[in-house]
């Protein structure tokens, strides 16, 4: 059986309850034990407000991951990992322990009832667009900034 080449893709990776900053870090450095996937790089962390959302501040930040799992095993092992995690599904934009959205899987277009890819709503938030740039300054264009400038995100030290 041949190898699948890998395949560059960007996660979101996000939470509000708990120690949101150890969620984080752990997801962030979890990724690279996800099967046949290696982590390129990781942005900063940022605070932000709830945007579209409920709940106490989140931490964010984004990974630029190379993986040879395809884009709905790659979900499946992001959404265990949320459920590892202790992620409860009460409601749409529930405070959460863990949150981790792909972003980009190469320049695939998936649109399914459980996956859409890109993320449909990456060039809406702050709390996307910040660290990104930090990773791919070429996918985020000064007008996408301009457009979330009122959303309240910091870097987190």
């Amino acid at each position: 059986m041949p190898t699948r080449e890998p395949v560059s893709a960007y996660v979101a990776v996000g939470a509000n309850l708990g120690d949101a900053s150890a969620s984080v870090n752990k997801a962030l450095h979890d990724l690279g034990n996800l099967p046949q996937t290696l982590v390129s790089a990781v942005s900063g962390l940022y605070r932000s407000a709830p945007y579209q959302a409920e709940g106490p501040a989140f931490i964010n930040a984004v990974a630029h991951i190379q993986t040879r799992l395809t884009a709905p095993d790659l979900l499946l092992a992001l959404q265990a990992m949320e459920k590892q995690a202790g992620r409860v599904r009460l409601h749409v934009n529930a405070p959460r322990t863990l949150d981790l959205d792909i972003l980009f899987y190469g320049d695939a277009k998936v649109h399914s009832s459980w996956l859409t890819v890109p993320h449909p709503r990456w060039m809406e938030r702050a709390f996307v667009l910040l660290p990104l740039q930090e990773l791919a300054p070429r996918k985020v264009i000064p007008v996408m900034l301009h457009a979330v400038a009122e959303q309240l995100i910091e870097k987190s030290s």
